[in-house]
């Protein structure tokens, strides 16, 4: 009786240490599955480093896109930079490949406004719904029946001779103006509103004296001029000119103020290669106040924020 006894209790015993082993094997199994299938495992075996797995872990729109790509050792700086746009993140890498000196920064930028192609290629027509954000470039343009109907003329107080611009950019023109004239200094608008006619006129003008290559660079090619949108200054002082207003005092005031009335500076110095134009510090765009108080704080050209912010 005590030997069948015995027997029990060491099969009881056998069977539980088996169950013991069985159970500890299927929870190591487990771990070790879900080890093998998790996204720190599978990133580790593309070869991204410990670092830069744990910097991006818990956003699950990085980690899918990285499990669903080839190992890249530029893409997760990309993916994490500012104006990233996950529409462009081929572009972005390809473009990267091609110049692998170029700074993260400056590559977004770049496949962003789309100047990774020439100039006025790809062209398509502007979206003249975005009212006062609406984008006119080298890649965006207006038709010649392009019209507008709240054109204003400019008074003799603000502007020379004969000049129109929209009554919402008069006024806020005009604010901007009163308050420079406080401190004695005098901005007048010198260019605005242009129909497509004139600018076909103008563009035909330089490119005949200086080639398509100049005019290219200096002027717009008619519809793709943004004084066609009603929305862009050209300013000046009494005795500055164009050339030279970067010299004035009413120069420096506008790079401080400017954007409180709603105009940015179009075409800044040093970002030839995103708005397509040379650096002309005599022309402003009107955007309102909101979008060019964030342009200003941000330090990015029209071009950008209409990019990332608007398109």
């Amino acid at each position: 009786m005590k030997k069948k006894h015995f027997r029990m209790k060491k099969k009881f015993w056998i069977i539980l240490a088996l169950l013991v082993v069985l159970i500890i094997g299927i929870i190591s199994y487990n771990k070790y599955h879900a080890y093998v299938t998790s996204s720190k495992y599978l990133l580790e075996k593309k070869g991204y480093t410990e670092k830069q797995i744990n910097d991006i872990i818990s956003n699950k729109d990085i980690v899918s896109t990285l499990l669903e790509k080839d190992y890249n050792e530029y893409i997760i700086d990309i993916m994490t930079s500012k104006y990233y746009l996950a529409k462009n993140l081929d572009k972005y890498l390809e473009y990267k490949a091609k110049y692998k000196d170029k700074d993260n920064k400056d590559v977004i930028a770049i496949i962003n406004v789309g100047a990774n192609v020439d100039w006025y290629s790809k062209s398509k027509e502007a979206d003249t719904s975005k009212g006062n954000l609406m984008l006119v470039n080298k890649f965006n343009y207006l038709n010649q029946d392009y019209q507008i109907d709240d054109l204003v003329d400019m008074s003799l107080t603000y502007a020379f001779n004969g000049k129109q611009v929209r009554k919402e950019v008069n006024d806020n023109f005009k604010a901007l103006a009163n308050t420079a004239k406080k401190e004695n200094l005098t901005i007048l608008a010198n260019s605005t509103y242009r129909t497509y006619a004139y600018q076909e006129k103008t563009y035909n003008s330089v490119k005949s004296s200086n080639g398509k290559t100049y005019a290219d660079k200096f002027a717009a090619r008619p519809g793709f001029s943004e004084h066609q949108t009603g929305l862009a200054i050209d300013v000046s002082t009494k005795h500055s000119t164009m050339e030279n207003f970067k010299d004035s005092e009413e120069y420096k005031w506008l790079q401080d103020h400017a954007h409180e009335y709603g105009f940015i500076l179009r075409y800044p110095e040093g970002k030839e290669y995103l708005t397509g134009y040379s650096y002309e510090s005599w022309h402003y765009r009107y955007v309102g106040i909101k979008a060019a108080t964030q342009i200003k704080n941000e330090g990015i050209t029209f071009d950008e924020y209409y990019a990332y912010y608007v398109e």
